[in-house]
């Protein structure tokens, strides 16, 4: 089920696009200051960013095809902020939470679409700051009860050009150009990847009553992360077939390792944190300060 985007947000959204007035005074603005390199203004990449500052893999000259469609889960309820305001709406590093990640992934070239999967609640009425993104690539989905029935939501709504799909759940509203880039590239030689980190902790098992059973080889273990990225078939069987036995997973991974798909880790980012408790609006404030 979908809620197609229209590319006129309603009137009085702010737009990234801004009024010709506005345009015209920001090139004599330019001019004013000197803007330029060799005599000619500095091109504009996506994001507003100097040509010459944008990696590569979101450089139009340095992208392969335009395959990838992007699934941003965030249709929970976020119960356990302890507000009354949706977790993925709420402020974060400048801007609300889901913004970042919808701007994160259209700042790329190769992605298709972006699907917003959203609670049905709001889902026919988003906020309205949802629109300051590339609005022809946006589409609003409606979650559902569980992670995995938003997701299949999302691929459902997906155009018949996407290959490659990634999941991202929005309450990791940091992740970084190189993450993204990673997953998408392990993707692209059919085997399905997870961002991830190396377990650095020691690890205790204990039972019932608190105490330590064992001491867990912690040697190979990873945290896993999003986004994960997925050739688009293995990820439409696991969903489907997981569907047909009653099964659900916390990522999207799990579903193709039960049916014996290739999984494999790219190293992830501190900064893609999961804002889960109240308490971690602030921490995640910290660590956008902290430079890539």
């Amino acid at each position: 089920m979908r809620h197609e985007t229209s590319h006129d947000p309603p009137h009085g959204l702010q737009h990234t696009d801004r009024g010709d007035d506005h345009q015209d005074d920001h090139e004599r603005d330019h001019d004013a200051t000197g803007d330029s390199h060799d005599g000619h203004d500095v091109a504009r990449a996506p994001g507003h960013l100097p040509r010459e500052t944008t990696p590569a893999e979101l450089r139009p000259e340095s992208a392969g095809p335009r395959d990838v469609g992007v699934i941003v889960v965030a249709a929970g309820s976020g119960s356990r902020t302890g507000q009354a305001e949706l977790k993925q709406f709420r402020w974060v590093a400048g801007k609300p939470m889901l913004l970042h990640s919808l701007q994160a992934f259209h700042r790329r070239y190769d992605v298709a679409q972006v699907v917003a999967v959203l609670p049905r609640s709001v889902a026919g009425d988003p906020p309205p700051w949802i629109f300051q993104c590339d609005v022809d690539r946006l589409l609003v989905g409606v979650g559902g009860r569980e992670r995995g029935d938003s997701v299949w939501s999302g691929i459902e709504d997906l155009d018949d050009e996407v290959e490659i799909v990634v999941v991202h759940d929005a309450a990791r509203p940091l992740v970084t150009d190189a993450t993204i880039d990673a997953v998408i590239r392990q993707a692209r030689t059919g085997t399905a990847a997870v961002a991830a980190l190396p377990v650095v902790d020691t690890l205790k098992e204990v039972d019932d009553e608190g105490r330590i059973v064992r001491t867990v080889d912690r040697a190979k273990l990873w945290r896993a992360q999003t986004p994960q990225a997925f050739p688009r078939d293995m990820l439409e069987r696991a969903h489907l077939e997981a569907r047909r036995a009653g099964i659900s997973a916390t990522d999207d991974a799990a579903l193709c390792e039960r049916l014996g798909f290739p999984v494999v880790v790219v190293r992830g980012s501190e900064r893609a944190m999961k804002v889960t408790e109240a308490g971690d609006f602030a921490r995640a404030e910290a660590i956008a300060q902290i430079p890539e």
